[in-house]
């Protein structure tokens, strides 16, 4: 499973930290446009998310894993080697729609595997694949793009369907038997209303949605800002990503170790300072040195934070509805990723583009301070087996 996610995640991150940059470059749009579109990839992508989660109680995580794969990978490609608008258009929608509709499965899937007192450490180690991706992706995607933009597109399409191969022939089913006389359709599709009616959850997915928020700028704004305002090329910004992921595989397992000692919603708002400090930090610096330092802030942020997420939701959800709360949970993610390249557009196309990250910075302060109080509210309900031992 950490195989096929690394293999899958060096495709991804070969496009999206440079997906802005094409849109404005090959059509002629700007910022605020390019933002519009992302919403709407992301609007879909919420979508295919909810129904992902569904059909994944009902068929089991292995088919959705390996439709996910390739419908979003070719579906990418096709987006790559269009030239009209209109038709860009159509299809970035529609990868947006397929490109999160085997995650629900990915998620269940990792924790069906896992026993509750390994999942925090699961997690990270997935953390460390992911990271390590991502650490190949971007130096890759940048050097691909000083070519030319199709070998992204190109490269991610080969990669998700290896990964397919590898879930077809190395994977197990491990999705648990339905419940009894129900059908297996309609209470996939109805039993979100249970999940929805979880109100401490919900509270979660509204957090982790501001925080969400000012994270992905990182893969949307944050390499259009530093070329506008301060030079940075393609190349320059993949390393500043490269970073990121370096430091989690390096560190991430003795964070992991550390921070599963501690009450889950304290490091959340832990995390959330750190972020608060690193995004706001791109607003004021102006060295590539400190671009860097920002960077390292950030990632820390997101070692205390990532683990401890994955497992409070592993936790939390039944286990025959785990695909449904894992899709739920990318609600807030997927509500943030479709506001927030719209709102950032705005914010960098006007006078003051810099409030992108001293926004972001206070809404992580909000999210920390938010965390605190549902500590103070429900805190043993997210004290897992997994933390307190």
């Amino acid at each position: 499973m950490v195989t096929v996610y690394f293999i899958d995640r060096v495709g991804t991150a070969l496009i999206f930290p440079f997906l802005s940059l094409y849109i404005i470059g090959k059509f002629n749009v700007s910022m605020t446009q390019a933002g519009v579109l992302l919403g709407i990839h992301s609007t879909f992508a919420f979508i295919g998310n909810l129904l992902g989660g569904a059909l994944t109680d009902k068929f089991g995580r292995k088919s959705m894993l390996i439709f996910g794969l390739i419908s979003s990978a070719s579906s990418a490609l096709a987006m790559g080697l269009v030239q009209d608008w209109k038709v860009f258009f159509v299809l970035i929608s529609l990868t947006g729609f397929v490109s999160n509709i085997g995650d629900p499965a990915a998620s269940a899937m990792m924790a069906d595997i896992l026993p509750i007192e390994k999942r925090t450490d699961g997690y990270g180690i997935l953390r460390v694949a992911i990271n390590l991706a991502v650490t190949i992706g971007p130096a890759i995607g940048g050097l691909l793009a000083g070519f030319s933009y199709l070998w992204l597109f190109i490269m991610d399409c080969v990669i998700s369907y290896l990964s397919a191969f590898l879930v077809f022939t190395s994977l197990p089913e491990t999705k648990p038997d339905s419940a009894e006389g129900q059908p297996p359709l309609i209470q996939s599709i109805t039993g979100y209303s249970k999940v929805f009616k979880d109100r401490l959850f919900m509270v979660v997915v509204f957090l982790t949605a501001l925080t969400a928020m000012v994270y992905l700028q990182m893969s949307s704004s944050l390499p259009v800002f530093l070329q506008r305002l301060h030079g940075i090329t393609p190349q320059q910004y993949g390393i500043i990503l490269s970073l990121n992921a370096i430091l989690v595989v390096v560190l991430q397992f003795s964070f992991t170790r550390q921070v599963k000692k501690f009450q889950p919603l304290h490091m959340m708002a832990l995390g959330n300072l750190f972020y608060a400090l690193g995004f706001a930090m791109y607003g004021f610096v102006s060295s590539y040195g400190l671009f860097l330092a920002a960077m390292v802030v950030i990632t820390i942020g997101e070692m205390v934070i990532a683990p401890i997420i994955q497992t409070l939701v592993a936790f939390i959800a039944p286990r025959d509805m785990r695909g449904r709360y894992m899709a739920a949970f990318q609600l807030g993610r997927g509500v943030a990723a479709a506001v927030g390249p719209v709102a950032a557009g705005v914010i960098l196309d006007g006078n003051h583009p810099q409030w992108i990250w001293y926004a972001g910075g206070i809404i992580c302060i909000l999210v920390a301070t938010g965390y605190l109080y549902l500590k103070n509210k429900a805190g043993e309900k997210f004290l897992t087996p997994a933390v307190s031992t």
